[in-house]
């Protein structure tokens, strides 16, 4: 199994983003751009991030997994028909629906039905 990358990632939520991008100062004047400046911000807005799609999860012994073969079925928590989760460096972001997005049925997509906000924000009032 490979290493996810962004695993170590830090934690930014909306508001620390904000805060960090966020100028609470005038900036000393030179010709450097700051971090708040649209040229920087436009340089983090470009960094990709791997996004998931988990259609469900299976639990089970070892020595069960030791004993699945070619056309073994792995039945998982999620029914048919729930909303799957939407995942960006292991967190849930979003839950959608899974669609078709080509006409000849080889391709899958998910359509967002759902935005999660930050973890406890319905919390604080």
């Amino acid at each position: 199994m490979s290493r996810n990358p962004f695993d170590d990632a830090p934690d930014l939520s909306a508001a620390h983003a904000d805060a960090l991008f966020a100028s609470t100062a005038a900036p000393a004047q030179t010709n450097e751009p700051t971090i708040g400046s649209g040229r920087n911000l436009d340089s983090v807005l470009r960094i990709p991030v791997l996004i998931q799609v988990v259609l469900g999860s299976a639990t089970m012994p070892v020595a069960n997994l030791m004993k699945l073969g070619r056309g073994a079925v792995v039945p998982l928590d999620h029914r048919v028909g729930e909303p799957v989760d939407i995942m960006v460096n292991g967190r849930v972001i979003a839950r959608g629906e899974v669609v078709v997005v080509e006409e000849d049925n080889s391709r899958f997509g998910v359509s967002l039905t759902e935005i999660v906000g930050p973890a406890g924000a319905d919390t604080h009032g």
